[in-house]
């Protein structure tokens, strides 16, 4: 379901631009529609209030909590069905903080991802993106969401960038606060800056070397690092929001002094913070997170050399809740999801074997 098919149906009953930004507002918020001072008979038409309770239904029906991991550093992952059987994964951060899914599957195929282990299944439509933050926010506050979940925003533009103004504007949630994470695609540097909500921009780098990067990321746009870099630049001057840069940190792969190098001369002096994402053990897959002490000592050496640097824990590690695994652990035989939908996992060849060798073959 489409955000726009939700203002369809609401137009077909007779409702003008306030009564759909009320049920969309209320929706969104997780508000019962009779929420607020002015009682639904006062404001909405009756042909609407009478059509309410089928929408309301429909709506409830895109997103359902079908799995809840608590985690021990205060996010929970939630396994989400969808109304086809289909399963993605949100995740309720810490400090107000959500992360959601824009496909089911995703089609880059990063190596280290358990997501980008089975393809891309299917797109995931405005209003189920939304339905993600009415789900979490039934159970908790939501003031900052992260879209970065299962999926590629850039590969469903359209559909996210409908879901980041709908709640930009009837959401309540500040642009900065709505985080458009992406591995990088021109169209999304041409798309952002024209939006009514311009969101904030997360990039996801891995390496400062286009032959390694595309190594690990196969399927992303052939587009050289140092282009990147300038490009979210110039929507970070132009938005003032600084650019997240996404850093899962292999041991043996992207950990080296040649990447440290790599990345001070790119984001040195830049409206930039790198985030670093010691790497979330995937079950079958042979790649190792380097020891935090390791970690701590990249992070710090950046920082001194002029890149704002952030260490993160990524989080559900004590779960094994990294992106995509719920879900895997759902479609697996015997398995709580085995009734839904889904492509087989298939390995990729890369993660067949050891990081380090690998590496060395670039």
């Amino acid at each position: 379901m489409l955000i726009e098919d939700i203002r369809q149906r609401l137009r077909a009953h007779g409702a003008k631009p306030c009564h759909e930004h009320r049920v969309l507002r209320l929706w969104s918020h997780a508000q019962p529609q009779d929420s607020g001072r002015r009682r639904p008979e006062d404001f909405l038409p009756l042909d609407v209030r009478s059509a309410l309770p089928a929408l309301l239904a429909d709506l409830q029906d895109l997103a359902r909590v079908r799995g809840e991991h608590p985690s021990d550093d205060g996010s929970v992952r939630l396994l989400v069905e969808l109304a086809d059987g289909q399963t993605v994964e949100s995740v309720l951060l810490p400090r107000d903080g959500l992360c959601v899914s824009t496909q089911v599957g995703c089609a880059v195929g990063c190596v280290f991802c358990m997501t980008g282990q089975g393809g891309l299944l299917r797109q995931l439509g405005s209003a189920e993106i939304v339905a993600q933050v009415a789900l979490a926010r039934a159970r908790r506050p939501v003031a900052r969401v992260v879209f970065m979940g299962m999926g590629e925003p850039a590969h469903n533009l359209d559909n996210v960038l409908d879901a980041i103004e709908l709640l930009g504007t009837e959401g309540g949630i500040g642009h900065k606060h709505l985080v458009f994470s992406t591995v990088g695609d021109r169209r999304v540097f041409e798309r952002l800056p024209l939006g009514r909500v311009k969101p904030a921009l997360a990039l996801s780098l891995h390496s400062t070397r286009a032959t390694l990067r595309a190594r690990l990321l196969p399927r992303a746009a052939a587009i050289e690092p140092a282009e990147l870099v300038d490009a979210a630049e110039r929507y970070a001057r132009a938005t003032g929001h600084p650019v997240q840069y996404q850093w899962t940190l292999i041991e043996g792969v992207n950990d080296g002094d040649d990447e440290l190098d790599g990345l001070v001369r790119l984001l040195a002096g830049k409206r930039a913070c790198l985030n670093l994402i010691p790497y979330n053990t995937v079950t079958g897959l042979e790649f190792r997170r380097p020891p935090w002490e390791r970690a701590v000592a990249i992070a710090q050496s950046l920082h001194r050399r002029g890149v704002l640097t952030k260490l993160r824990r990524s989080a559900g590690q004590d779960v094994d809740g990294g992106c995509g695994q719920l879900r895997a652990r759902a479609l697996a035989p015997g398995g709580a999801g085995g009734a839904a939908r889904a492509v087989t996992s298939r390995p990729t060849p890369a993660a067949k074997i050891d990081a380090v060798t690998w590496l060395a073959a670039q």
